[in-house]
């Protein structure tokens, strides 16, 4: 078959396939232009969720006739003065969008400059372009997009619903939004406002996008490496979701979607937040245009570092400095959850409706003690006792202890109020920094035990065990092979000493390796059985503690990094304060 040249129309249609994939895309390379043309406002209007109709108004420079009819021509932009695709410093610069658009539906383009008097317009149907007329005149430039892919039939059926259709465009105007806070954006569909975004600053915006809940449960992420500079916010562990589509991640103000960005998020968190849970984030990476290469991908939501070692160094180091200063920190709608369960949903102060009699009141005591412990003497401490005569002291963060409920939960008291303490999160979190510490220091004091604890596996888990023997070796956990089928533990680190249930530990050591051995994530393991031993080593549920037990627990919490949150993310305490509680009692 001979070789043949396709025709432009054609063509522009492949590129659309690739560049224009549904409405969201079309908005986005719009709206982008928009942004790049310097405009402060930008106008969204969709019919049937971009389908039937997208409608884009500017405030930005606008264009003349001469490049209006530039403007629809194939790898026609402004956006490359010098021909160097190493220096990209807009967000467009391939021009294939509008051509693109084109050539799959009716396009118009209104336009004017500030210059000129007089207003253009141009038109183009499924790809071929009339000639420009004289228009009304405005500020900027108006842009029609109608009957989206009429003119390729294949990919209109493969569209989803107008609802799926908005949802898209509605998401990817939000992270624009993010990255762009002077701007402001209103987005209607169907004729109603949906979203009306005023320009603000940046943290002002993030917090009308996310909400009040990560605007008062994030910590501020900032950090500097060579000419490069990493920005923004991340949510403290306790506030996570199920997925990571509450990522929002930019590099040089364009949103990425960027494996290897979200997988040093991953790694920031890897300690203390559950490897089913994703963290909310809004980070904005500043790095040099020719160190980073934004042509990986049609869509330009991929992206290639020069250096990706320094990058992925600055953004993990960055989000765990963040979350080390606000780790004493758990979130605050906690407190509000709590307090909005035991209203009920009334907020009106309790009414007794009975008056309790002798009878009632009789075994009251003794039934009592079920639930409540005095503060008694124990005989063994597990916390080391430091400056017991302060012990009492309420101006600390976390209060003084006053009583121990259901042998978990201490009760202190604070001048603001009540702070209520999970004892096993909260030792968990203490064990497993100081295991951190001794790590980084390559001296983790181990202990050897009097009889070594013989473990029966099958042959390929030994296998697994034995090839990480010096990996264990490291956390104090030495380990030897006991027979064909079994392995000995010879010593455990001395800070779990002998209150671990060595056969779990060792079985949740497997089940780690087997999930995360690979060269790769070798480090990822190594953090995960320490979180285990620590869980393992930390004072259970159901051990009652002393008055100065209790108060030196609360006073290495607050002494501890990351102690707000436990290895797996849960809270550790959570606060109530006395105005809200006399607000219970109708007091106030």
């Amino acid at each position: 078959m001979q070789i043949r040249q396709l025709p432009d129309y054609l063509v522009n249609q492949i590129a659309a396939g690739e560049v224009i994939e549904r409405p969201a895309a079309a908005v986005k390379e719009l709206v982008e232009n928009a942004i790049d043309a310097g405009a402060t406002q930008i106008d969204i209007d969709l019919r049937h969720g971009g389908k039937s109709l997208i409608r884009i108004k500017d405030n930005g420079r606008g264009m003349n006739e001469a490049d209006l009819t530039l403007a629809v021509e194939r790898h026609a932009t402004s956006k490359l003065p010098n021909d160097d695709l190493v220096n990209i410093n807009h967000l467009g610069f391939r021009g294939e969008a509008l051509p693109s658009i084109g050539s799959v539906s009716h396009l118009k383009i209104q336009s004017k400059t500030v210059n000129d008097d007089n207003a253009w317009e141009i038109k183009i149907e499924g790809g071929k372009k009339q000639t420009p007329s004289p228009a009304t005149p405005i500020n900027g430039t108006i842009i029609e997009v109608s009957d989206l892919f009429y003119a390729t039939p294949a990919r209109l059926k493969f569209l989803k619903s107008d609802r799926a259709e908005y949802g898209a465009v509605r998401e990817m105007i939000l992270r624009i939004a993010m990255a762009f806070p002077d701007v402001g954006l209103k987005l209607s569909h169907e004729g109603i406002a949906k979203l009306n975004l005023n320009a603000a600053t940046r943290k002002d915006r993030i917090g009308d996008i996310l909400g009040k809940e990560f605007k008062e449960n994030a910590v501020s992420v900032y950090g500097e490496r060579g000419n490069m500079t990493l920005e923004g916010f991340t949510s403290l562990p306790t506030l996570n979701r199920a997925s990571n589509q509450h990522q929002y991640l930019f590099v040089n103000g364009r949103p990425v979607k960027d494996k290897m960005i979200l997988g040093c998020v991953r790694a920031a968190y890897m300690d203390i937040l559950h490897s089913g849970r994703h963290p909310l984030t809004a980070l904005f990476l500043t790095i040099p245009a020719e160190s980073v290469d934004v042509n990986v991908h049609p869509a330009k939501t991929e992206v290639r570092f020069r250096e990706a070692a320094e990058v992925r160094s600055l953004l993990i180091g960055s989000l765990k400095h963040a979350l080390h200063d606000g780790g004493m920190t758990t979130s605050s709608t906690l407190s509000t959850q709590t307090f909005s369960r035991m209203k009920g949903g009334n907020p009106a102060p309790y009414q007794p409706s009975f008056r309790p009699s002798l009878q009632a009141n009789h075994g009251m005591a003794e039934k009592a003690q079920e639930f409540y412990m005095p503060l008694e003497p124990s005989a063994r401490a597990e916390i080391p006792i430091e400056n017991k005569e302060q012990a009492a002291v309420t101006d600390y963060p976390l209060g003084a202890a006053r009583a121990q409920i259901h042998e978990n939960y201490i009760i202190a008291q604070s001048d603001n109020g009540l702070v209520i303490v999970d004892q096993h999160a909260a030792h968990e979190r203490l064990v497993y920094e100081k295991l951190k510490n001794q790590m980084a220091e390559g001296k983790i004091i181990t202990q050897g035990l009097l009889v070594p604890e013989i473990v029966d596996l099958a042959e390929n888990e030994i296998s697994e065990l034995l090839t990480h023997q010096d990996m264990l070796n490291q956390f104090g956990i030495e380990i030897e092979a006991f027979g064909t089928d079994s392995i000995s533990v010879q010593s455990l680190p001395a800070l779990i000493g002998n209150k671990v249930n060595i056969k779990q530990l060792i079985r949740d050591i497997i089940d780690e390796i087997t999930e995360h051995g690979t060269a790769e994530k070798l480090q990822k393991t190594l953090f995960e059985t320490l979180s285990s031993a620590a869980c393992h080593g930390s004072i259970r549920s159901g051990r009652r503690l002393n008055a100065d037990e209790m108060n030196a627990l609360l006073r290495q919490m607050e002494e501890t990094p990351n102690s707000g949150h436990c290895n797996h993310g849960r809270p550790t305490y959570i606060t109530l304060d006395l105005v809200d509680i006399e607000k219970l009692f109708g007091r106030r």
